[in-house]
């Protein structure tokens, strides 16, 4: 069996993860690695094969790619997508797909009238509990959600600055807004606080280091959400209540408590493995469908954060419908 050519446009974070469970995975190969430190592309090609590149276009000229992973920072993305696209390259883009919803939504069209396969790293809808916990929650209706990502501060320099992250909310917590999405169905209005209040001395710093988000769902239901990077640990979860049930996700474990019963389940996968898996998998096999994050999952997603950081600057509440390309800044207080 002919194998996937798999590229990588990043190669450093979260990078490495995707390179290791791709250059195991028995029907996929690495191709080609690109990042702009030379020196990190030639050591992940040293490592796990392929040819080094600094520059996307030259790799796009010299290499025939089944598949690309793009690992870079939102405000980086430029018009990798759209090229990849154009030569029939399937995606797995990290999330956040970028950093203005309109440019996002120019990419999804493309990448939809391309025909290609193309994922968004919102890997933890991988999760074996997270599989368990949307079958249950299919015939339950939901009245509340509750989500939290409580973490500790990131040093890489350009997740301190807000033109090039968005935030917290935007750039980490997303997980957790998008597990909300997943098990709550879709949210159409967002109303959030935010403030910088224990990191100030942090050179360069203007993204919040507290959120707080309430939003409401299609359906009525309510949620909220909380996010902070002023803490010395990590801890994140989502809890979904109903009439007579609640489902609570701590970290990867679920239990569902019931009037009379209460049922705990232990996470037994690597969710990036089995994101990875799948994707491979949906290429060789032709399906689409196998990936449970599509690219305009990854945009609906988006979408919801930047309502967050525009209802901050307003403060009101805002439609996630509503929001454009119309530029959202930070300012300090």
């Amino acid at each position: 069996m002919k194998k996937v050519r798999v590229g990588f446009v990043g190669a450093g974070g979260i990078a490495n993860v995707h390179l290791q469970h791709i250059s195991k995975n028995e029907m996929a190969e690495v191709t080609a690695i690109c990042d702009i430190h030379e020196e990190t592309a030639l050591q992940k090609a040293k490592e796990y094969g392929g040819t080094a590149y600094t520059n996307v276009d030259e790799m796009f000229e010299k290499e025939q790619l089944d598949a690309l992973f793009i690992s870079v920072p939102p405000f980086a993305h430029g018009e990798i997508e759209e090229k990849a696209a154009r030569k029939g390259i399937h995606l797995m883009v990290e999330k956040p797909l970028g950093l203005d919803c309109q440019t996002v939504a120019k990419k999804a069209e493309i990448i939809k009238q391309s025909g290609i396969i193309c994922g968004s790293g919102y890997c933890l809808r991988y999760l074996d509990t997270v599989a368990k916990a949307k079958e249950y929650l299919q015939d339950k209706k939901t009245a509340m959600v509750r989500g939290h990502y409580l973490s500790s501060f990131v040093p890489t320099p350009w997740y301190r600055e807000w033109e090039k992250s968005g935030g917290q909310l935007v750039e980490q917590s997303t997980h957790i807004v998008d597990l909300a999405r997943y098990l709550g169905g879709e949210i159409n209005q967002v109303y959030a606080n935010m403030s910088l209040q224990v990191h100030h001395n942090v050179p360069n710093i203007n993204i919040p280091d507290v959120t707080s988000v309430n939003f409401v769902y299609d359906s009525g239901a309510v949620g909220h959400i909380d996010s902070t990077f002023a803490q010395f640990d990590h801890r994140m979860g989502i809890e979904v209540m109903g009439e007579e049930f609640r489902l609570v996700i701590d970290g990867v474990n679920l239990t569902i408590i019931e009037k009379n019963s209460n049922q705990s389940f232990k996470s037994e996968v690597d969710f990036y493995q089995e994101q990875d898996r799948m994707f491979i998998e949906a290429i060789v096999k032709g399906d689409r469908n196998l990936l449970l994050s599509s690219y305009e999952d990854g945009l609906k997603t988006l979408a919801v954060t930047l309502a967050a950081n525009q209802s901050q600057e307003t403060a009101l509440p805002v439609r996630v419908s509503s929001i454009t390309n119309s530029e959202i800044t930070w300012e300090v207080k």
